[in-house]
This record gives structure tokens, C-alpha cells and sequence, in this order.
């Protein structure tokens, strides 16, 4: 594990996550998602789904599997964004993707999904990004769309009942996966 800091745009810098950002990167997920914090954004999941996104035990979870990566995206010394990457075989697994609402809609999201699909290409040789939106995020899934990956209609449920996952404000959720080759 790489747990040098990495610069890639000259003023953001990406490095391995550890125990003692849990904290902001729990604050940071949520701020993206839920709340009223999140609507500054366009990530926000507020209308769809209520309560938790994560907790410090997923984080922690993600920073401790000897498979995951969790990069933490840094401007000028403060947490700006993250993503989860989890090595499996032939592809990687792109997830606990969360910007800051302040950071939104200015090209930083590109920047990371780059620079994770580098590390899943270059580092573990996979030759597949694989990650699952809920399927009524169509707004999301259509950036997804552009920055190459491509809906497959396999769908897996949504967690119901399992509120560690957020309490849903409706009935028809449900995750597609979506799937982008990597090239060298």
C-alpha cells in the first residue's frame, strides 16, 4: 500500500486513508448525501433516502480490508473528497465515492475517477471498474455514462430494513451495476 502522497492537478493531492481520518471521512460522506448540507451539491440522495450513509465502522472496515484502498483527496491540507477501490481479480470495485457539496460541479470528480482508474489499471492490472448506483439516480448514472462506464441492467436490491444503509423514502431502489473497461 502507497501511502505517499500523491499530487495530480497541483493543488490536490490523493493518499491512502488511515485510522486517524475516520472522523472527517464519515462527516465528509455524509455532508455529500444526506442532510440539508447535501443539497448544495448534486450528489444529494436526501430525497430518496434519509439517516446514515456510512458509519465510522464501514470506514473503518474499507481502510482495514487488505483488498481496499480508500483515497483520501486533499486542497491545501483539508479532506475534499475520497473513494473506496477494492482489488477483485480481473476488475476493481469503485465505491464510497463522496466530493464535498463546496467542491461540486467544478471538475474534481473527474479528476478522482482518473486517478482511480490509473490505480486499478496500473497497480492491481485490472482491466475492469466496476461500481453499483442506485438505478433512480439517473443524473448520476448519466455523468457515470460520460466519463465512459455503461449500464448492464443487472440490478441487486436494495437493503431494506438495514438502516446502517440510510432509511429509503421510497419503494423502487435497487443498484445496477455499471462496468468500464480499462485500458492500457
Amino acid at each position: 500500500m502507497d501511502t505517499a502522497p500523491r499530487s495530480l492537478t497541483g493543488d490536490v493531492t490523493f493518499r491512502d486513508a488511515g485510522p486517524a481520518d475516520v472522523d472527517a471521512l464519515v462527516a465528509l460522506i455524509e455532508s455529500a448525501y444526506r442532510g440539508d448540507a447535501s443539497r448544495a451539491g448534486w450528489t444529494t440522495e436526501a430525497d430518496i433516502l434519509e439517516g446514515q450513509r456510512t458509519d465510522p465502522r464501514g470506514v473503518v472496515e474499507v481502510i482495514e480490508s487488505p483488498a481496499s484502498r480508500l483515497l483520501a483527496v486533499e486542497r491545501d491540507g483539508a479532506l475534499v473528497a475520497c473513494c473506496q477501490l477494492e482489488h477483485r481479480g480481473e476488475h476493481a470495485y469503485f465505491g464510497m465515492f463522496a466530493v464535498s457539496p463546496a467542491e461540486q460541479g467544478a471538475g474534481l470528480g473527474k479528476v478522482i475517477i482518473a486517478e482511480a482508474e490509473r490505480v486499478a489499471r496500473e497497480e492491481w492490472g485490472a482491466r475492469e471498474m466496476h461500481m453499483t448506483v442506485i438505478s433512480v439516480r439517473e443524473d448520476l448514472i448519466a455523468w457515470y455514462e460520460r466519463r465512459g462506464y455503461r449500464r448492464t441492467g443487472k440490478m441487486t436490491p436494495f437493503p431494506y430494513g438495514d438502516e446502517r444503509f440510510g432509511i429509503p423514502q421510497r419503494a423502487d431502489l435497487e443498484f445496477e451495476l455499471l462496468v468500464k473497461e480499462l485500458r492500457p
